[in-house]
């Protein structure tokens, strides 16, 4: 039986779906105005993983991860660039998929776009309004009624008077109380807006999740799951939002739960510090990439535990690149199995994918089941049966690794990833010219020459005061 540890209750559960074998599963995706970080790989990675065990588990699994394309970075970042928001956000989600598929992430079943579900997110608005939790202020914002929804602050252990004390009171602040949060956005001159029964404007970033997951997968499902920065406030957000317009203000023990378990990953850390731009410690997926190969980063990511923090470092990922070669050093001379589904099934008989699938049901425990692989690759090295090394690939396939072929990844990981010698005068020409082609507003040739540097180990710093440069 599935274990998974809730969030919500601090424990962990057996996974009981509501109907089974049927699950529905959530995870807030990213929101699209600048490349992907780590974070965002370790989101995408850690729920992979999730939704490739529920599938090999045998069941039938709806996997939704969203896109929010419309917020106040996003039109912000548009404004600076003299773009339209769709042409920015066409774009980034492109690089996000790029990145996402280099790093082996599958795609969910349904990848829902907030801009796709504004009337959905208008009809709910409606409901928590007529439920008495929703009303519009002076300012022609509408705003959740915090106090007014019973059991607000069970997701993150906080009491009202707990936030109430922290919390900051906004100078003519139209909300009725400073905890309310938004639903409806009034339209500033010459933002993006549709209409409603509120005026122009458009959707808060709570009310998107709830709208999105409740259309795709039902007022009530299984999983819901997301980085810990989303426990609170955005997911404490939607449990009210959702379980308020379903339910109204009635008492929480009588409500049917909007969400059966929540799963939460872990910060990134950069050399035991928290990852963050103010730090100077923020890297993006690409520049990650370019220094290490993909599936390391992924097996960086899946050696630790999905609850604990994840920290970044170079010896960190000289490791992890090691250890994976380690892996596949067993596998020479054993090719890959064939693409057939049934042929990569692992035999869940065997002593090692019967403790593989041990620790998998123990909360994901993927640095158990990597020790699995070891052992196994430790018992390969020394009889060289075939049948173990159909084992080892088929085991470390139902985490998305060890696919390709072992000379391949071998010479890769001993050849490294060489950097370009670009000289200081010729990384200016090359931001010179960047520059130039984002004033010309041609964001293709500016993203290719920022690739290119990025490729010579040249991380690109923007700023209001001009574009900085460092050697990654």
């Amino acid at each position: 039986m599935l274990r998974i540890y809730n969030t919500l209750t601090r424990a962990k559960q057996e996974f009981r779906p509501l109907h089974p074998p049927r699950v529905g599963l959530y995870v807030c995706g990213m929101t699209v105005y600048d490349y992907c970080h780590l974070g965002h790989a370790r989101v995408m990675v850690v729920f992979d993983m999730v939704q490739r065990w529920l599938r090999v588990s045998g069941y039938q699994l709806t996997y939704v991860r969203n896109i929010t394309d419309i917020d106040d970075k996003i039109i912000r970042r548009a404004v600076e660039n003299n773009e339209t928001v769709s042409a920015l956000t066409e774009r980034y989600i492109g690089y996000m998929d790029e990145d996402a598929a280099a790093l082996g992430v599958q795609k969910p079943d349904f990848e829902p776009r907030a801009t796709q579900h504004v009337d959905d997110m208008l009809a709910l608005i409606e409901r928590l309004q007529h439920n008495g939790l929703a009303y519009q202020a002076s300012d022609g914002d509408v705003n959740f009624s915090v106090r007014r929804f019973p059991g607000y602050g069970a997701l993150s252990g906080k009491s009202l008077d707990d936030l109430r004390a922290g919390e900051r009171v906004e100078i003519g602040s139209a909300k009725q109380d400073p905890l309310d949060f938004v639903l409806w956005k009034r339209a500033k001159p010459g933002e993006p807006f549709w209409k409603s029964p509120w005026g122009e404007g458009r959707p808060g970033w709570h009310i998107e999740c709830s709208a999105m997951s409740m259309k795709l997968l039902g007022a009530s499902f299984d999983l819901h799951g997301g980085g810990q920065d989303l426990q609170f406030p955005h997911h404490e957000n939607e449990i009210a939002q959702s379980e308020g317009a379903t339910h109204g203000q009635g008492d929480a023990r009588h409500r049917q739960p909007f969400v059966g378990l929540w799963m939460h990953n872990g910060f990134v850390r950069v050399d035991e510090e928290k990852m963050s731009k103010s730090l100077g410690n923020f890297f993006t997926i690409r520049e990650v990439l370019q220094r290490y190969d993909a599936e390391v980063v992924r097996f960086f990511i899946l050696r630790a535990h999905y609850r604990s923090p994840l920290n970044y470092s170079d010896q960190h990922l000289e490791d992890a690149r090691g250890a994976l070669s380690r892996l596949y050093t067993a596998l020479k001379g054993f090719a890959p199995l064939p693409a057939e589904a049934a042929s990569r099934q692992p035999d869940w008989n065997e002593a090692h994918g019967q403790r593989f699938r041990d620790a998998m049901e123990d909360d994901f425990n993927t640095p158990e089941a990597v020790a699995v692989l070891f052992d196994l690759a430790g018992a390969l090295n020394r009889s060289r049966d075939a049948l173990l090394a159909r084992q080892l690939r088929a085991l470390a396939g139902v985490l998305g690794l060890l696919g390709r072929d072992s000379e391949t990844f071998l010479q890769r990981a001993e050849a490294g990833t060489a950097q370009a010698g670009l000289r200081d005068q010729d990384i200016a020409q090359l931001i010179e010219a960047r520059n130039a082609a984002r004033a010309a507003r041609n964001f293709a040739e500016a993203d290719r020459l920022r690739q290119a540097l990025a490729d010579a180990g040249i991380v690109l710093e923007d700023s209001k005061g001009g574009t900085g440069w460092r050697r990654a």
